[in-house]
Formats: structure tokens, sequence, C-alpha cells
């Protein structure tokens, strides 16, 4: 689990072999085969839940790669907007100006917009970067050259922790 190419699709396909194992040895009766189907599902959902595990700490996500991204600046600009926006919306009821309310509703509202746009372009270009360095990595594969291949791991997994950095600060949103 602690394998730095820990991936989602194998994970999907450790599962699917780890049920037919169980379903096979319930089938013959062999519950060594049974419990062995039943580890490889239980080892294959911690590797998927490893592959998609993301850390946050202010703009900055890191994930199980290793790999350290920094959110794109409309997500923070975005959200300090929403804030100062709330704080107007706050301050205009209190003090009963409709105008300031107004305001601060409309920075509110463009700072969601921006927040979202942010997640957006990380979301993309993670997904970009991930099929560029998977591909990039097939390629120097068949190549032989291992630091191409060490530089298109190291794109693959930015991509991936770009991806899920958007994805829990969006998954966070609507919870």
């Amino acid at each position: 689990m602690s394998d730095k190419n820990t991936s989602t699709l194998q994970s999907y396909a450790d599962s699917a072999s780890g049920a037919l194992q169980s379903a096979a040895g319930s089938v013959f009766g062999n519950q060594s085969d049974v419990n062995a189907g039943e580890a490889k599902k239980s080892k294959s959902e911690l590797e998927k839940d490893a592959s998609h595990a993301t850390t946050k700490a202010g703009p900055f996500s890191a994930s199980s790669s290793g790999a350290v991204t920094k959110d794109d600046p409309n997500r923070q600009e975005g959200a300090w907007n929403q804030t100062v926006g709330a704080a107007k919306e706050s301050v205009g009821g209190l003090i009963g100006s409709e105008d300031l309310k107004r305001q601060g509703a409309q920075q509110n509202a463009e700072g969601k917009g921006q927040e979202a746009q942010g997640q957006l372009n990380d979301f993309g270009s993670g997904i970009a970067n991930r099929v560029s360095g998977a591909v990039g990595g097939a390629v120097a594969g068949v190549t032989g050259d291992r630091e191409a291949v060490a530089k298109a791991q190291d794109k693959h997994d930015v991509g991936k922790t770009q991806q899920r950095g958007a994805e829990h600060d969006i998954q966070k949103q609507n919870s």
C-alpha cells in the first residue's frame, strides 16, 4: 500500500480477483480460498482509499504519491472574496445599509464563481498531467529511458495530486 504506484484501477482489478477467488472457494468448499479472496478484496479497498487519499494544508495538496501541489490562485482569491462578501453582507444587515448588503452578496457570489473556476483549472490540469505522464512513461519505458520514465511518473503524480486536491475541496463543499 505504501507503493508509490498505488492506483485505483489496480485496486478494482484486485477486488474483482478477490471476489472470484472467494466465490470459487465457496463453490468448491475451500475455506482457505474464501479467506484469501476476502483478504484480497479488503486489501484492494485499502489500496483504493490510499490512491484517493489527499491531505490539504491551506492552499497545498499532498497525495499518497508524495507529490505536493499549490492550488490555482483563483481558489484562494475566490475564498477570500466569499469571506469579505459575507462580512459586508453581515455589516450591511447590522447597520441597515442595503447597498453594503447588496455589494457583499455580489462579492460573495463572484468569489464562489472564482473558486469554482480555480477548482476546474486544477482538476483539468491534473487530468492532463496524469495522461501526459502516463503516455510519456509508456513511451520512455519502451525506449528504455529510465530518466524519462521517472520524470513522466513525477508529472503523473503531480497531476494526480492536483486532481485529488480539487476533488477533496469539491466534496467538502457538497457535504
